[in-house]
């Protein structure tokens, strides 16, 4: 490199992080390693906390030291609580069913990373993730599928600015998960054979709605399980027990499967039906976010996903009102879940995104009122304060 560019390598403690240190010091870059500090100290959370708990300190700091580059651990407790922990209560009481992961990589891992790392100097941040950016002969900037698609992380990245894209590095994207533990194998790490982290950071036990009772009452408080036509087939425990799609633990015996179709938070119903109805041919989603091009036009075919774990399937896009897209799936898809995030890719590039409503269609007032509805913004905390 004729001029050695400093960067910020965002470092979990796992394999993937510290190979990223160790191929962009490879590289020539003047490498900083930083662990985000965004528990709250339980020994819980210090024990079991994934790429934030304080065995993730430990790994990333004696990596750091073996690959002699400075590390820090910067606090980010305040943006972590308001931006994900906050963000997922309040989703969960609205009867959706949010991801945590994209809320953090666009507000910590990046916007607020970013910014301390462009205060001490840093031209890039780097991270572990696979995937690749790549700038586009229109010279916006854009992410690309990465080497591998069985890890292909991208789906959880749609949301990242032009800005955070520019100042960004993912050298992991390039190669497969096999060839990154023989690296780390090579270069003497030693987290090599460390298991990848699955769960939630904040919530280790998996135990979403106990977690959302801590912190509110909303949805908490049992209701009727009932059917398209609003007929009562039984009680539930609260819907924030329950996701759109959920066959089992409904606690409720039918007699045939049933899965959840809907949850009404406005009247604590939970709507089920039989396995045909789960699925949709349509959905409305906003607050948008696009990444290859500045904005939608036209009308567009492309591939979606509404999951991390969905594989794709082909859709139509078109704008349907101000910061609403409407897409409509050549197949039916499978449980289209309100709160999660649907990607848009232009081949391997990723095209945009944006929030799940609702299935609906445009014209028959289901997107008008969702939008409304959305905007509500209901008492999450039973003493009306935020986590602490």
């Amino acid at each position: 490199m004729s001029e050695r560019k400093r960067v910020v390598v965002g470092m979990s403690g796992g394999v993937d992080s510290s190979v990223a240190a160790w191929l962009l010091k490879q590289q020539g870059y003047d490498v900083i390693g930083v662990t985000m500090e965004i528990w709250d100290g339980t020994p819980t959370e210090e024990e079991d906390g994934g790429c934030c708990g304080l065995s993730a300190v430990e790994d990333a700091r004696r990596v750091a030291q073996m690959l002699g580059i400075p590390y820090y651990v910067m606090n980010f407790r305040e943006v972590f609580r308001e931006k994900v922990m906050n963000y997922f209560v309040r989703e969960y009481a609205r009867g959706r069913t949010p991801n945590p992961c994209i809320a953090c990589n666009r507000y910590v891992k990046w916007d607020a990373l970013l910014h301390r790392s462009l205060e001490i100097g840093a031209d890039y941040i780097a991270t572990g993730h696979y995937a690749r950016v790549c700038r586009l002969p229109n010279g916006r900037y854009a992410i690309r599928r990465s080497a591998t698609a069985a890890k292909d992380q991208t789906y959880a990245l749609y949301n990242l600015t032009q800005e955070q894209l520019a100042h960004t590095l993912m050298p992991v994207g390039d190669f497969e998960k096999p060839e990154i533990r023989r690296m780390a194998e090579e270069a003497g790490l030693p987290v090599a054979q460390k298991k990848d982290s699955q769960e939630i950071c904040f919530i280790p036990d998996h135990d979403y709605a106990a977690f959302v009772r801590k912190q509110t009452e909303q949805g908490s408080c049992p209701g009727n399980f009932v059917n398209r036509a609003g007929e009562v087939l039984g009680r539930h425990a609260g819907f924030v027990h329950y996701t759109v799609g959920q066959r089992k633990g409904l606690g409720v015996t039918f007699g045939k499967p049933m899965f959840v179709l809907e949850i009404r938070p406005e009247t604590n119903d939970v709507v089920l039906g039989e396995a045909d109805e789960v699925w949709s041919d349509h959905l409305i989603c906003h607050q948008l976010n696009y990444m290859s091009v500045p904005e939608l036009t036209e009308e567009r075919d492309v591939t979606a996903k509404i999951r991390y774990s969905h594989s794709g399937a082909r859709c139509r896009i078109r704008c349907v009102g101000p910061d609403l897209v409407e897409c409509r799936f050549q197949e039916p898809v499978r449980a289209v879940t309100p709160g999660q995030a649907v990607v848009f890719y232009d081949g391997d590039l990723i095209l945009g995104g944006g929030t799940i409503l609702r299935p609906g269609t445009a014209g028959d007032g289901a997107w008008e009122a969702s939008t409304a509805e959305y905007s509500k913004e209901p008492d999450v905390t039973k003493r009306g304060e935020e986590i602490r």
